[in-house]
């Protein structure tokens, strides 16, 4: 039996999707790459635009049209909202019972009757989805964390994800170390991950500790993004002090304009966000901060947009995540007046993104002549690249080192928007 899965949505999802093919193939189901020569087809679906909903409505239908007979099941935000647009599907599964998906695919070929969960999602604990590792890198994701208690304005995420959920510490420490037997590096991702273990009475910095205390081949632990209130002084503290902890942080802003971030309902304003940004390069001089900004917003003003604009310099991001306003039917920001015409929302996008190029130019290119610590992917030719611990991507030329290894590598040229490094020592013993 073949499968197919197609992931549309963020590195939860992501983490969802391969944790249920690992699943799938222990059952001995066999993935594929095609639609056209599968059994079933799983399509991890996406809300958060409606671009992003438009993509698993068509992904839904060229499966189907690639292969009637092939069961087809939608899973996630999208297939949440239950709005009748995937109902041809034959396995719809919301935000819950996902690790359910090889059994319900069992069921549907048993039976042929169409399955159907959605459930409410204010009391549902987190759901463990187990994976060992991502095939063909050195990062492997572990989901710690799910759901959102924020309800920020613009976004539709906390109806469809549900409230705020952890897994468990010692079950998170348990999984860190099965993926370490795989991946050299660890990215702890989540819905809102800054607020992991509240119902555990256990910080996220304390996760962390504990993960690098109890899995020592680990070599290095990355957070995947985390909300400028959850930047705690230990969390700075830890990253300052122990060499293993990603010097990369990602940073939602959203605006660099006040009045917009009160519309957003954000609990910041910028003079807070710049003070904690300040704060963390006062601590760890060289550490890569980038940010999600939001364009188009309602009521955004030529005058407001330059705000962001202008803050957007002031910080000196290492990179920019762009995003125009997607209007979502039942956030509050959907029935706000002033909506921004779609051209304009799409012109300060590309002002942004060209933005979003300067600044990476300049903070790659400051990092010319130093020395950093490379995990590497596997070889692509004769040549082998890797991310540093502040993520960048290096190309090391005429080099092949096995997949995981640690090499120390001088930063020796920036061209082409590519990061050239020279190995100055390696770390091979435990690479993987």
């Amino acid at each position: 039996m073949k499968f197919a899965i197609c992931n549309l949505g963020c590195k939860v999802n992501a983490c969802e999707a391969e944790s249920i093919s690992e699943a799938l193939t222990a059952k001995g189901w066999t993935r594929s790459t095609k639609e056209e020569d599968s059994d079933a087809v799983l399509i991890f679906t996406c809300a958060v635009t409606n671009t992003a909903s438009a993509k698993s409505r068509q992904m839904l239908h060229k499966a189907r049209h690639a292969n009637p007979k092939a069961v087809t099941a939608v899973v996630g935000c999208y297939a949440q909202m239950q709005d009748g647009l995937l109902d041809d599907a034959d396995i719809i599964v919301g935000s819950s019972h996902k690790n359910e998906l090889p059994e319900l695919l069992e069921q549907f070929r048993q039976t042929g009757k169409k399955i159907r969960l959605i459930e409410d999602l204010k009391q549902i604990p987190f759901e463990p989805m187990p994976l060992d590792h991502f095939e063909d890198h050195s990062r492997g994701v572990l989901k710690i964390q799910d759901g959102c208690n924020q309800f920020c304005t613009y976004c539709i995420i906390p109806y469809v994800r549900g409230r705020e959920r952890s897994l468990d510490p010692k079950t998170a420490v348990a999984d860190a170390a099965r993926v370490a037997q795989n991946d050299s590096e660890i990215v702890l991702t989540g819905i809102h991950t800054g607020r992991y273990g509240k119902e555990y009475n256990v910080s996220l910095a304390q996760l962390m500790k504990r993960i690098l205390q109890e899995v020592p081949s680990l070599k290095r632990l990355r957070i995947s993004s985390i909300e400028m209130t959850e930047v705690s002084d230990e969390l700075i503290q830890l990253i300052k002090e122990e060499p293993r902890v990603a010097h990369h942080l990602h940073i939602p802003l959203q605006s660099g304009c006040d009045e917009i971030l009160r519309k957003m309902g954000r609990p910041y304003d910028t003079a807070a966000y710049y003070a904690k940004i300040e704060q963390i390069r006062h601590e760890i001089p060289h550490i890569a901060i980038s940010c999600d900004v939001i364009v188009g917003f309602p009521g955004e003003s030529e005058e407001m947009f330059e705000k962001t604009y202008a803050f957007l310099e002031k910080c000196q991001f290492a990179f920019l995540h762009v995003f125009p306003y997607s209007l979502r039917e039942g956030t509050k920001a959907a029935a706000m007046a002033d909506q921004i015409d779609p051209k304009i929302k799409k012109e300060r996008a590309e002002k942004c993104r060209r933005l979003s190029m300067k600044l990476e130019d300049a903070y790659q290119q400051a990092q010319v002549g130093s020395i950093g610590e490379v995990i590497t992917e596997r070889p692509h030719g004769n040549d082998t690249p890797g991310h540093t611990s502040d993520y960048i991507h290096v190309v090391i030329p005429d080099q092949k080192y096995p997949r995981g290894s640690l090499v120390r590598v001088r930063m020796k040229e920036y061209r082409s928007r590519q990061m050239i490094g020279k190995t100055e020592s390696v770390k091979n013993d435990e690479a993987i």
